[in-house]
């Protein structure tokens, strides 16, 4: 079967590639599992040799890599351009920091004894990443298990097989042979392949196939990280100077054309600052450019692909059905083809609507109104989803009380953002279950051993 990648911004053709049989990926893993054997035992400095020359390259081919980026998903240029940015940011991080986290710990020791803990790989490690961030999810999902030690088999959503190509050809040059491997397909593929005689699951995307994948992980009795999808509140206390954060509230719902799992995917506004929040926020999405995402000063491009247009259509047609008022946009732009919509705020928003209920994945922000804090922070915990909380307010007392009741993994105040290599990122409730990032994502991806030695 061949797997067609398109361009959202016009729908035309720009390449192919073979989808991996299901034989093939049997003989994959088979290979990754004899990589192992040679690549887990290698020292942990002779493994981030080889990730500093990968470094080196995805430098090199910087502007290249963001064009298509571009190309195949969408991301306004600038924005591809800061996404390989923050991965090589990353990457960087482990290279300085992987000895200290995963190097051999001292825990007890006295005049018979000495006890350590080792840090050892886990084996093969099958990595299945969306369509939003090709190469950030790979630097997350795939770097870490690399520098621990483990051999990794990767499958990018269908709609990025291009980028996936790419990433798999940069990596094979530099790495030994099966050490990283690629299949190409859909779900079956995938679902193929977790089936296999592997030893961990990776996963970003849907909380669907999260909890699909958590099922057969735990059939198998194999660890399993899961970065699932977000419904993060933004909430904007009756304190907030809202000229001051209007930008981070703008760029924390539509950075990437609001494909984003921890984006603000909905304003929960004190009612004395809901209509000049409506107003200001309304006249900031207008001033901003949409159109070809190639075009450096565009900051809006098309959806990923036609069926995730129609769902969001889907959703903003439940939403006014329902009663919704659309304050701007709720419709798409008609341009070059491509998978447009207009930037949309939504208020009027009841409890039985999509958009109240379902993560929005796009340009499209329901604002609620709210007269309390506590009727705020119920608003906000009201979602099965746990990932990302965005709190505006110039009251660190408050700020405080919101951080310990809010149910999610990350918050950030204002104009402030927590994605650091050096943090944690995860969530709660249906958002996944594990880290990646930082020192506790590392060691997520190691059997931990004690050994206690005679003196």
């Amino acid at each position: 079967m061949i797997i067609k990648s398109y361009n959202p911004s016009n729908n035309e053709l720009l390449g192919q590639v073979e989808s991996t049989t299901l034989s093939g990926i049997e003989e994959i893993v088979n290979n990754s599992k004899l990589a192992f054997e040679n690549w887990g035992y290698s020292s942990l400095e002779e493994r981030i040799s080889y990730i500093k020359q990968l470094y080196d390259i995805i430098k090199s081919k910087k502007q290249e890599f963001a064009e298509l980026l571009t190309n195949e998903m969408g991301m306004p240029i600038s924005e591809s351009l800061f996404d390989v940015d923050s991965g090589l940011e990353h990457i960087k991080w482990y290279i300085d920091n992987a000895k200290n986290i995963i190097g051999e710990k001292v825990t007890y020791e006295d005049e018979q004894e000495i006890d350590k803990v080792i840090f050892e790989p886990k084996g093969v490690v099958a990595v299945i990443i969306a369509w939003n961030f090709p190469f950030s999810s790979f630097v997350w999902q795939a770097i870490p298990n690399l520098i621990v030690g483990n051999t990794v088999i990767i499958k990018h959503s269908e709609y990025v097989p291009l980028c996936s190509k790419y990433i798999y050809d940069m990596v094979s040059n530099i790495l030994p042979e099966n050490v990283y491997s690629v299949v190409y397909g859909d779900g079956e593929v995938g679902e193929h392949l977790v089936k296999q005689n592997i030893d961990m699951i990776c996963f970003t995307g849907s909380t669907y196939t999260g909890q699909k994948l958590y099922k057969i992980a735990g059939e198998k009795f194999i660890p399993i990280v899961l970065e699932c999808g977000g419904s993060a509140p933004g909430i904007i206390f009756e304190d907030a100077d809202i000229d001051s954060v209007i930008e981070a509230i703008y760029i924390n719902k539509f950075a990437n054309t609001g494909q984003i799992c921890d984006g603000q995917k909905r304003l929960i506004v004190h009612e004395s600052k809901f209509d000049e929040i409506c107003e200001k926020f309304k006249k900031c999405i207008n001033n901003k450019k949409i159109g070809n995402p190639l075009d450096e000063n565009v900051e809006i491009g098309p959806l990923v692909s036609i069926p995730q247009l129609e769902k969001l259509e889907n959703q903003v047609q439940d939403a006014v059905d329902k009663g919704a008022k659309i304050i701007c946009g709720g419709e798409r732009l008609k341009l070059n083809n491509g998978n447009y919509y207009l930037p949309t705020i939504l208020t009027n928003i009841t409890k039985d609507m999509k958009v109240y209920k379902e993560e929005v994945f796009g340009p499209v922000i329901p604002i609620i109104e709210f007269k309390t804090l506590e009727e705020a922070i119920n608003i906000a915990n009201d979602t099965e989803y746990g990932l990302g909380g965005y709190i505006y307010t110039s009251d660190k007392t408050k700020f405080e009380k919101v951080v310990k009741e809010l149910k999610t993994g990350m918050i950030a105040l204002n104009n402030l953002y927590y994605l650091k290599p050096c943090n944690p990122f995860g969530g709660y409730k249906k958002s996944g279950m594990g880290k990646n990032n930082s020192e506790f994502g590392l060691r997520e991806l190691c059997n931990i051993k004690v050994v206690t030695y005679e003196k």
